[in-house]
């Protein structure tokens, strides 16, 4: 008893090792979601979770990207907590769609507000236009906990595809859609699909009338000689001779 006693402790003791170092790996803060298209607008939330049993988070300061600033940002209020959106010069001016870009939104900061343990909170931004010549956005964040701890979260994505300690949410961005190309297969679409309803509702239905319809004169007209029948026999004996 005693070695199964000790074989079950190790066991657990292995399995909360495991959780332990498992959990802060998943526990970063991320954007949600994780894509949007090249060139357009998008609305994305920062998914901050608080990783700390002893500690809210209590700030969180987000950096946008300054190599390819974003024209139109703005941010949707979060109940308990004050957004302070920080606008500075570029180094350049960047061409847009809308003209030259000298300035842009370069961080927006979140305070006031608390996220307790084993919670979490969404801040969303609806931003673009979204570059056309990149396949991702970095947004770095810093996390500031109610103790006075700051996690950074602004490692870059590593080149063997591992995951660094502390990531940056990281926006990737995809070709856009082509909608003609998904009209015309709509529209391509809807021809072959409207025999195949039409066909067994109509055709039996048809059939079926002219059926009827042609039983009910065979039978109208067999009464109608049934009938005839009748009355020449009831004429036939009234011309008869009495004996």
């Amino acid at each position: 008893m005693s070695f199964v006693r000790r074989a079950a402790t190790v066991l657990a003791a292995t399995t909360a090792l495991t959780a332990g170092l498992a959990l802060p790996a998943l526990a970063h803060v991320t954007i949600q979601p994780g894509t949007a298209e090249q060139g357009g607008f998008t609305k994305v939330a920062f998914r901050v979770p608080n990783e700390r049993d002893n500690a809210s988070t209590t700030k969180i300061e987000v950096s946008f990207p300054a190599d390819h600033p974003l024209a139109f940002v703005s941010v949707k209020p979060v109940p308990g907590w004050e957004v302070k959106v920080t606008e500075g010069k570029l180094p350049a001016p960047v061409k847009t769609e809308y003209g030259d870009l000298e300035e842009a939104v370069t961080k927006v900061v979140w305070e006031g507000g608390k996220i307790n343990p084993g919670e979490f909170q969404e801040f969303e931004v609806s931003m673009g236009q979204l570059p056309k010549d990149v396949d991702s956005l970095m947004f770095p964040t810093k996390q500031t906990y109610s103790g006075g701890e700051v996690v950074d979260w602004s490692e870059a994505p590593k080149t063997d595809g591992t995951e660094p300690e502390h990531p940056a949410p990281l926006l990737k961005l995809v070709p856009a859609a082509d909608d003609g190309s998904s009209q015309g297969a709509s529209v391509s679409a809807s021809p072959s699909a409207t025999p195949a309803v039409a066909a067994p509702s109509v055709t039996p239905m048809a059939a079926a009338s002219a059926s009827d319809g042609t039983a009910r004169l065979l039978g109208g007209a067999g009464l109608a000689v049934g009938v005839m029948g009748v009355v020449i026999g009831a004429l036939g004996l009234r011309r008869r001779p009495s004996a």
